[in-house]
């Protein structure tokens, strides 16, 4: 058998054992999902209704043709194209699962009490209705929640940009002796979890007397060596020729900072601030310590408080989910691409 035939043998081998791959374990995966979905209250086990064995093997000869498929036809274009379908295969799977849980999060804050209830379950409601929005923000102050929320949200991200700018600065374009050891001796705090800082931050905050208030939410926040990385790096890229020019045209540091390398690094500050948005917006464990009285409550600790008082009536609880989850995933959705363009190139030197 010359080369030629080996690789049309193997495209035929390879396209024959996908299709029947797909074939076996799509049969095998849709009659459990039918069996499941139509079984009854006083059912023990859904019975599937296909021979599994036969159609196991199916799947498994459909992987073994494949790789035989792939040993006569090993060319780099076969290799390729194997390799994307495999990649396209698994991102869109993982795709699924992570999208799945929003779906039935936003699908059951829409149902009544008994299409939460029903089974085999509904994918969608029968009407839309914003019945649970209106009962679960009557049952608590959720509209409270949502202002206290952008209040530290925004506090957290105006100061911790500020300190992460000037710090960023002195770090990456001031001289001063033991610079590059402090700055590594704070990198190596971030190996520190924020769980082993919670005593001492909470006796600090009880010391101060802040206790319940909404200050104390972000003052242990007010910077990031972290986000100081980030910007740092970035700082770093720009020539440093534009730096004495500046200083020979008569800019003092201070102008230099704000007038040249603030409006450049916007790119990494925009990251910054919205990954630190995400964060204050998300913030739980910290809220719970501190705050006592509803009035001070955040969307998700008032979130974990209306679980409690809502009992089991789960359409409530999604729709109060998909209010605390929303507006951040929206944030997400339209400054995904400037996140990680930010990331990569803050992370980059030079």
């Amino acid at each position: 058998m010359n080369a030629k035939t080996k690789a049309h043998v193997g495209t035929l081998l390879l396209a024959g054992g996908f299709l029947l791959f797909l074939y076996g374990a799509l049969t095998i995966i849709v009659d459990n999902a039918i069996a499941f979905s139509t079984r009854t209250a006083t059912a023990a086990t859904a019975e599937p209704r296909i021979n599994e064995s036969l159609f196991a093997g199916l799947t498994f000869a459909g992987i073994a043709l494949m790789a035989i498929g792939l040993y006569l036809n090993h060319s780099w274009q076969t290799r390729r194209v194997v390799g994307r379908s495999l990649t396209y295969f698994f991102l869109t799977l993982g795709a699924v699962l992570m999208i799945f849980p929003f779906f039935w999060m936003f699908s059951s804050a829409f149902k009544t009490a008994q299409e939460v209830a029903t089974f085999p379950p509904k994918w969608l409601p029968s009407r839309l209705s914003f019945d649970n929005f209106v009962i679960a923000f009557a049952k608590a102050d959720f509209a409270r929640y949502f202002l206290n929320s952008i209040i530290i949200t925004a506090s957290s991200v105006f100061f911790t940009g500020i300190t992460t700018i000037l710090a960023a600065f002195a770090f990456s374009r001031l001289k001063f002796p033991g610079r590059d050891l402090v700055f590594t001796l704070l990198l190596s705090m971030m190996m520190i979890p924020f769980e082993m800082l919670v005593i001492t931050n909470y006796e600090t905050i009880a010391l101060w007397r802040m206790i319940d208030t909404l200050p104390a939410l972000v003052i242990p926040f007010l910077s990031s060596i972290f986000y100081t990385y980030i910007l740092r790096n970035f700082f770093l890229s720009i020539p440093d020729s534009l730096y004495w020019s500046a200083r020979v045209d008569g800019a003092s540091n201070w102008r230099y900072l704000w007038k040249v390398m603030v409006p450049i690094a916007r790119p990494s500050l925009v990251t910054i601030l919205l990954l630190n948005a995400i964060s204050a917006w998300n913030s739980f464990m910290w809220p719970m310590l501190i705050i006592n009285s509803p009035g001070n409550r955040t969307l998700p600790l008032g979130l974990y408080v209306f679980m409690t008082d809502a009992g089991i009536n789960f359409e409530l609880l999604m729709a109060a989910s998909t209010v605390v989850v929303l507006p951040i995933i929206l944030l997400f959705l339209f400054a995904r691409k400037q996140i990680i363009n930010g990331v990569a190139r803050g992370g980059l030197k030079g």
